[in-house]
């Protein structure tokens, strides 16, 4: 690794392009020396909704780093979160009948386990896998039980896919631009490691909810191990707002910038005042009114995402932290208490709100993953050059 030598990367998310370029120093940190952000608009429900206009913001923007920087990129990281993707969670067994766990039992439950997902998802391709769990004999271990003896050794893995036909039009789309995507991270899994290394937690749900999407991710005991996309966001707060109090969005944006609905108690008795109505007949509406109907939205939000989501409901088993990201700032000062209050759990545990990650240091992470991997992760990299196995151990036993 040549420190002087930039490195490209790029994040596509629900509202914006990130184009970044890094330079290492003498202690491999990343420094982002070069970066643009603009709106993301030519990707709708998780797909390109024109390649060639796509290609172009790619080329427009990599070539406008390049000539600042004077190098150009042949290859890059990518950054995900708008294209779906699923994750199955997996275990394999060997009975050792008093022997010990030896690589070779290891390597024979993996194998299987690729087998079954290779067989079971032809139109799907691996971006990460991860090692869950690894129990012997009913304990389990922090780190592969090599060398231990047992009766019967039990290993998991999480795998997350996408579909291949989002993955061939990702790196045609950057191909074109002659550029290889050399590895590819769920933005999930990027968030969900900075929050491990800044919270110093390693068992936790991260909620975060946009305009008009949401996701939730798990990470257990450092192991990424779900994530769920969701496809709405605090829109239809507003939306209905909009709709049963009769209010322009311009008139509910009015109202919400003044934060005047942070509180949960609110009089019934107080009404909206006339200066929210910019050339229009005021009406008289009741705060409490519109305080109410968020409420009502924002406690469905919730159970659909967290309370009565019967994907995540094994996960609930074990004690955890909830973070939670609103990405609207104007709907978090206004109702902010009412999510934590709706998706605290039955425990009475309250989600901690947490602001979306800087842009420079989610790209350093970002940059640290790449060439480290993650402690938890089976395979860091999509390449095949190798097989499948063959890598995994690499990763595994260095």
């Amino acid at each position: 690794m040549q420190n002087d030598k930039p490195i490209l990367f790029v994040e596509i998310n629900e509202t914006n392009y990130i184009f970044a370029a890094g330079v290492y120093d003498e202690d491999r940190n990343l420094k982002v020396v070069e970066k643009i952000i603009i709106t993301n608009k030519e990707i709708s429900k998780n797909k390109f909704k024109n390649f060639e206009d796509a290609s172009n913001i790619i080329k427009q923007n990599v070539e406008q780093i390049e000539n600042k920087l004077n190098y150009i990129f042949k290859d890059l990281t990518l950054i995900i979160e708008n294209f779906d993707h699923t994750c199955i969670n997996i275990s394999g067994s060997k009975k050792l009948n008093g022997s010990q766990v030896l690589k070779e039992n290891i390597s024979y439950i993996l194998n299987s386990l690729k087998s079954s997902i290779a067989e079971n998802e032809k139109q799907k391709s691996i971006l990460h896998i991860f090692n869950t769990k690894s129990i012997l004999d009913g304990n389990s271990t922090d780190n592969l039980p090599i060398g231990l003896f047992g009766d019967f050794y039990n290993h998991e893995l999480t795998f997350f896919l996408i579909a291949n036909n989002d993955l061939r039009n990702i790196k045609q789309i950057f191909s074109k631009n002659n550029l290889e995507v050399k590895k590819i991270l769920l933005k999930s899994f990027n968030e969900g490691t900075q929050l491990i290394k800044q919270k110093k937690v390693e068992t936790f749900f991260k909620i975060k909810i946009g305009r008009k999407n949401s996701s939730i991710s798990f990470f257990d005991q450092s192991a990424f191990q779900y994530s769920e996309n969701l496809n709405f966001g605090t829109d239809i707060i507003l939306k209905d707002i909009s709709k049963i109090c009769s209010l322009e969005n311009e008139v509910i944006l009015n109202i919400l910038q003044d934060n005047i609905l942070h509180s949960e108690d609110i009089n019934k008795n107080e009404f909206l005042k006339e200066k929210y109505f910019t050339n229009r007949s005021y009406r008289k509406i009741r705060k409490k009114l519109i305080k109410d109907i968020a409420r009502a939205r924002i406690e469905e939000i919730a159970n659909i995402i967290f309370n009565q989501n019967i994907n995540i409901k094994i996960l609930k088993q074990t004690d955890y932290k909830i973070y939670l990201t609103i990405l609207d700032k104007i709907v978090l000062n206004n109702f902010g208490k009412s999510f934590e209050l709706f998706f605290s759990n039955e425990k009475g545990l309250v989600p901690e709100l947490i602001d979306s990650f800087e842009v420079n240091s989610a790209i350093s992470n970002a940059a640290d993953l790449s060439i480290h991997g993650w402690k938890k992760e089976a395979i860091p990299i999509i390449q095949r050059k190798n097989s499948l196995i063959t890598r995994i151990f690499k990763s595994i036993f260095g």
